[in-house]
Protein backbone atom coordinates (compact mmCIF):
# COMPACT_ATOMS: atom_id res chain seq x y z
CA UNK A 1 0.00 0.00 0.00
CA UNK A 2 1.45 3.30 -0.53
CA UNK A 3 1.89 6.09 2.04
CA UNK A 4 0.03 8.70 2.92
CA UNK A 5 2.44 11.33 3.89
CA UNK A 6 1.45 13.49 7.26
CA UNK A 7 0.49 16.68 5.95
CA UNK A 8 0.91 20.03 8.71
CA UNK A 9 -1.27 22.89 8.22
CA UNK A 10 0.75 26.12 9.25
CA UNK A 11 -1.31 28.94 10.19
CA UNK A 12 -1.57 32.08 11.39
CA UNK A 13 -2.63 35.54 11.46
CA UNK A 14 -0.71 38.32 10.05
CA UNK A 15 2.87 39.32 12.31
CA UNK A 16 2.05 35.76 14.51
CA UNK A 17 5.29 34.79 13.08
CA UNK A 18 4.67 31.73 10.50
CA UNK A 19 7.65 32.02 8.42
CA UNK A 20 9.65 31.60 11.82
CA UNK A 21 8.43 28.47 13.00
CA UNK A 22 8.21 27.31 8.96
CA UNK A 23 12.31 27.94 9.36
CA UNK A 24 12.58 26.07 12.23
CA UNK A 25 10.73 22.97 10.73
CA UNK A 26 13.16 23.74 8.06
CA UNK A 27 16.07 23.59 9.88
CA UNK A 28 14.95 20.19 11.18
CA UNK A 29 14.95 18.95 8.00
CA UNK A 30 11.22 18.96 7.10
CA UNK A 31 9.98 19.88 4.02
CA UNK A 32 7.50 23.58 3.91
CA UNK A 33 5.99 24.39 1.03
CA UNK A 34 4.82 27.68 1.16
CA UNK A 35 1.49 29.15 -0.53
CA UNK A 36 3.06 32.74 -0.36
CA UNK A 37 5.69 31.50 -2.49
CA UNK A 38 3.30 29.55 -4.42
CA UNK A 39 1.21 32.41 -5.02
CA UNK A 40 3.94 34.42 -6.65
CA UNK A 41 5.04 31.85 -8.47
CA UNK A 42 1.40 31.38 -10.69
CA UNK A 43 1.45 35.26 -11.27
CA UNK A 44 4.99 35.17 -13.03
CA UNK A 45 5.20 36.80 -16.16
CA UNK A 46 3.28 35.60 -18.75
CA UNK A 47 1.21 33.38 -16.70
CA UNK A 48 -2.56 32.91 -17.30
CA UNK A 49 -3.20 33.91 -13.37
CA UNK A 50 -1.46 37.40 -14.36
CA UNK A 51 -3.19 37.75 -17.93
CA UNK A 52 -6.81 36.68 -15.65
CA UNK A 53 -5.79 39.76 -12.88
CA UNK A 54 -5.09 42.03 -15.28
CA UNK A 55 -8.28 41.63 -17.35
CA UNK A 56 -10.21 41.57 -13.91
CA UNK A 57 -8.50 44.50 -12.70
CA UNK A 58 -6.76 46.51 -15.19
CA UNK A 59 -3.37 46.91 -16.52
CA UNK A 60 -2.77 49.76 -13.49
CA UNK A 61 -1.75 46.36 -11.45
CA UNK A 62 1.24 46.27 -13.25
CA UNK A 63 4.44 47.24 -13.04
CA UNK A 64 6.92 48.76 -15.79
CA UNK A 65 8.54 44.56 -16.15
CA UNK A 66 4.96 43.12 -16.58
CA UNK A 67 5.26 41.80 -13.50
CA UNK A 68 2.41 42.22 -10.34
CA UNK A 69 2.49 45.06 -8.13
CA UNK A 70 1.48 43.00 -5.22
CA UNK A 71 1.48 45.90 -2.72
CA UNK A 72 -0.96 47.83 -5.05
CA UNK A 73 -3.19 45.30 -5.39
CA UNK A 74 -3.57 44.01 -1.80
CA UNK A 75 -4.17 47.22 -0.85
CA UNK A 76 -6.73 47.93 -3.86
CA UNK A 77 -8.63 44.14 -2.77
CA UNK A 78 -9.11 45.00 1.15
CA UNK A 79 -11.00 47.98 0.21
CA UNK A 80 -13.17 45.92 -2.10
CA UNK A 81 -14.45 43.00 -0.74
CA UNK A 82 -16.01 41.81 -3.84
CA UNK A 83 -12.70 42.38 -5.44
CA UNK A 84 -11.14 40.51 -3.17
CA UNK A 85 -13.08 37.16 -3.88
CA UNK A 86 -12.65 37.60 -7.11
CA UNK A 87 -8.98 37.82 -7.25
CA UNK A 88 -9.07 34.86 -4.60
CA UNK A 89 -10.88 32.80 -7.54
CA UNK A 90 -8.60 33.25 -10.03
CA UNK A 91 -5.74 32.02 -7.56
CA UNK A 92 -6.18 30.27 -4.68
CA UNK A 93 -7.26 27.10 -7.15
CA UNK A 94 -4.31 27.47 -9.17
CA UNK A 95 -2.07 28.10 -5.46
CA UNK A 96 -4.10 24.76 -4.27
CA UNK A 97 -2.85 22.52 -7.13
CA UNK A 98 1.00 23.82 -6.59
CA UNK A 99 0.49 22.67 -3.05
CA UNK A 100 -0.93 19.19 -3.72
CA UNK A 101 1.38 18.39 -6.03
CA UNK A 102 4.53 19.33 -4.41
CA UNK A 103 3.21 17.94 -0.91
CA UNK A 104 2.66 14.84 -3.02
CA UNK A 105 6.31 14.93 -4.44
CA UNK A 106 7.43 15.99 -0.50
CA UNK A 107 10.40 13.66 1.11
CA UNK A 108 10.60 12.60 4.68
CA UNK A 109 8.60 11.39 7.67
CA UNK A 110 5.92 14.23 7.13
CA UNK A 111 5.86 17.95 5.53
CA UNK A 112 4.66 21.57 6.12
CA UNK A 113 2.23 23.51 4.29
CA UNK A 114 2.31 27.11 5.20
CA UNK A 115 -1.16 28.38 4.48
CA UNK A 116 -1.92 32.27 5.99
CA UNK A 117 -6.10 31.41 4.83
CA UNK A 118 -6.41 27.86 5.64
CA UNK A 119 -9.50 27.95 7.18
CA UNK A 120 -10.76 31.28 5.85
CA UNK A 121 -10.37 29.76 2.24
CA UNK A 122 -11.98 26.07 3.22
CA UNK A 123 -8.94 24.82 2.80
CA UNK A 124 -8.41 22.04 5.80
CA UNK A 125 -9.29 19.34 3.32
CA UNK A 126 -5.58 19.52 2.61
CA UNK A 127 -3.92 18.78 5.42
CA UNK A 128 -4.24 16.21 8.20
CA UNK A 129 -3.82 18.65 11.27
CA UNK A 130 -4.14 22.59 11.83
CA UNK A 131 -1.19 23.93 13.34
CA UNK A 132 -1.93 27.23 14.48
CA UNK A 133 0.80 29.82 15.00
CA UNK A 134 -0.57 32.20 18.24
CA UNK A 135 0.75 35.48 19.39
CA UNK A 136 -0.65 37.97 21.18
CA UNK A 137 -2.76 40.78 19.44
CA UNK A 138 -0.51 43.96 20.21
CA UNK A 139 2.64 41.93 18.98
CA UNK A 140 0.88 40.93 16.08
CA UNK A 141 0.53 44.59 15.41
CA UNK A 142 4.07 45.85 16.34
CA UNK A 143 5.34 43.32 14.22
CA UNK A 144 3.45 44.18 10.66
CA UNK A 145 3.98 47.93 11.43
CA UNK A 146 7.86 47.42 11.78
CA UNK A 147 8.05 44.93 9.26
CA UNK A 148 5.85 46.22 6.50
CA UNK A 149 5.85 50.07 7.65
CA UNK A 150 1.63 50.20 7.87
CA UNK A 151 -0.66 52.18 10.10
CA UNK A 152 -3.09 50.85 12.86
CA UNK A 153 -5.90 51.47 10.22
CA UNK A 154 -3.85 49.17 6.95
CA UNK A 155 -3.48 46.56 9.80
CA UNK A 156 -7.02 46.38 11.21
CA UNK A 157 -8.35 45.96 7.60
CA UNK A 158 -6.02 43.02 7.00
CA UNK A 159 -7.12 41.37 10.34
CA UNK A 160 -10.81 42.03 9.51
CA UNK A 161 -10.12 39.54 6.62
CA UNK A 162 -8.82 36.65 9.11
CA UNK A 163 -10.18 34.60 11.44
CA UNK A 164 -10.67 36.11 14.93
CA UNK A 165 -8.12 34.63 17.48
CA UNK A 166 -10.73 32.64 19.30
CA UNK A 167 -12.43 31.16 16.23
CA UNK A 168 -8.58 30.28 14.70
CA UNK A 169 -7.58 28.71 17.93
CA UNK A 170 -10.93 27.12 18.31
CA UNK A 171 -10.17 25.31 14.94
CA UNK A 172 -6.38 24.24 15.42
CA UNK A 173 -5.19 20.52 16.07
CA UNK A 174 -2.21 22.10 17.56
CA UNK A 175 -0.74 25.47 18.79
CA UNK A 176 2.35 26.99 18.81
CA UNK A 177 2.57 29.89 21.12
CA UNK A 178 5.23 32.29 19.32
CA UNK A 179 5.43 34.98 22.63
CA UNK A 180 9.38 35.00 23.17
CA UNK A 181 12.42 34.65 22.08
CA UNK A 182 13.33 32.39 18.94
CA UNK A 183 15.36 30.12 21.35
CA UNK A 184 11.88 29.76 23.34
CA UNK A 185 10.20 29.20 19.65
CA UNK A 186 12.90 26.81 18.43
CA UNK A 187 12.10 24.54 21.32
CA UNK A 188 8.60 24.52 21.23
CA UNK A 189 9.19 23.72 17.14
CA UNK A 190 11.43 20.95 18.58
CA UNK A 191 8.30 19.44 20.74
CA UNK A 192 6.66 19.60 17.87
CA UNK A 193 8.45 17.60 15.35
CA UNK A 194 9.34 14.75 17.67
CA UNK A 195 5.36 14.36 17.74
CA UNK A 196 4.87 14.76 14.31
CA UNK A 197 7.36 12.11 13.86
CA UNK A 198 5.57 9.86 15.91
CA UNK A 199 2.52 10.30 14.54
CA UNK A 200 3.91 9.75 11.05
CA UNK A 201 5.83 6.39 11.95
CA UNK A 202 2.44 5.11 13.11
CA UNK A 203 0.50 5.92 10.01
CA UNK A 204 2.91 4.41 7.69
Amino acid sequence: MVRTMLRIGLTGGIGSGKSAVADCFAALGIEVIDADAVAREVVAPGSPALAEIAAAFGGQFLDREGRLDRARLRAHVFEDPQGRKRLEAILHPRIRTVMEERAGQAQGPYCVLVIPLLLEAGQRDLVDRVLVVDTPVETQYARVAARDGLDRKQIDAILAAQLGRRERLAQADDVVVNDGDLDTLRRRVVDLDRRYRAMAGAQG
